[in-house]
């Protein structure tokens, strides 16, 4: 909440100090708003679904079946489906891990979780294209495996 109080303070010094120009800059973020507006809307109805169809209970169950290499990319694939962020996605984290999930499972799930944008591909698509946006998802996606197969050594969840 005090970041609402700062924001607004620090607004103030801007309009005081040069009005003309907070003016210019309030202008602007009211039309990026406008222009973003849709699909983020869009982005939120998608992420209620989502939410919806994957509760915890469904998550632990599609990510603890088989064996390490295609639970690793079955949490990868719902991770990158799904998208929560940090503050929700460490404490599910941790409700996986006490479900006997293992660490390797749970990295490849939480780093695609907010790394991989596929519910928010269109939203991203409108300001960096979709070929950039695309090759972020991939290159995302790859080092999430590549850290969790990594996080799977450490712990000594798989053996070279």
């Amino acid at each position: 909440m005090w970041v609402f109080y700062v924001t607004g303070i620090l607004l103030l010094l801007s309009f005081f100090a040069d009005k003309k120009k907070t003016k210019k800059a309030l202008l602007i973020a009211y039309k990026r708003f406008i222009f973003i507006s849709p699909s983020f809307l869009i982005m939120l109805i998608f992420v209620s679904i989502i939410l919806f169809l994957f509760p915890q209970e469904k998550i632990i169950m599609y990510l603890n079946f088989g064996n390490h290499t295609v639970n690793v990319i079955m949490a990868a694939l719902v991770g990158s489906i799904t998208i929560m962020p940090g503050f929700v996605a460490f404490p599910l984290a941790g409700i996986l891990k006490n479900s006997g999930i293992s660490f390797m499972i749970i990295a490849s799930f939480t780093i695609t979780l907010m790394m991989v944008g596929t519910i928010t591909f269109p939203v991203e698509a409108s300001y960096f294209g979709k070929k950039v946006t695309l090759i972020r998802n991939i290159i995302s996606f790859i080092i999430a495996i590549i850290v969790a197969l990594l996080i799977g050594l450490y712990f000594g969840e798989i053996i070279i």
